[in-house]
């Protein structure tokens, strides 16, 4: 199970890389392994429907079991089948790197983290960065 203190730490740690890191302002979602929401902040200055896409980011790959990249990959070569998982999913479903699965040492599913505001690759490294700080394995699909 993913705890609030691992999420806080791969919040704060995620905060700390795209602040150094110069990044556009962010919209991150940290989910547990169920879906659920355990941590979402918008920085200031984000724009209007970033949350939404922070959430489609972790709900995708938290949904299909896959990081974002794969997603990503399958929305290019099977658009019918990413089309009908993202009806599936309630429409919360994008399809592009800066959605991380966060996995244990043992590989076991704890949750996911989906980030808007940068690039795409921009909001995968910070989410890579942050999990990492937290002691745990992120799986971008890659």
């Amino acid at each position: 199970m993913l705890t609030l203190a691992q999420a806080q730490t791969i919040m704060s740690a995620t905060l700390a890389h795209a602040g150094a890191a110069g990044f556009k302002p962010l919209t991150i979602a940290i989910l547990d392994s169920r879906g659920a929401q355990k941590l979402f902040i918008a920085q200031d200055g984000t724009s209007l429907k970033r949350g939404e896409i922070a959430l489609g980011k972790a709900h995708g790959v938290v949904a299909l079991g896959i990081g974002g990249r794969a997603l990503h990959k399958m929305a290019l070569e099977r658009p019918y089948f990413i089309d009908a998982a993202t009806h599936a999913a309630g429409g919360s479903l994008v399809p592009v790197p800066g959605g991380v699965l966060i996995r244990d040492g043992a590989g076991t599913l704890l949750g996911a983290i989906g980030i808007s505001g940068d690039t795409s690759d921009n909001d995968e490294a910070a989410a890579v960065s942050g999990i990492a700080a937290a002691g745990l394995a992120a799986d971008t699909g890659a």
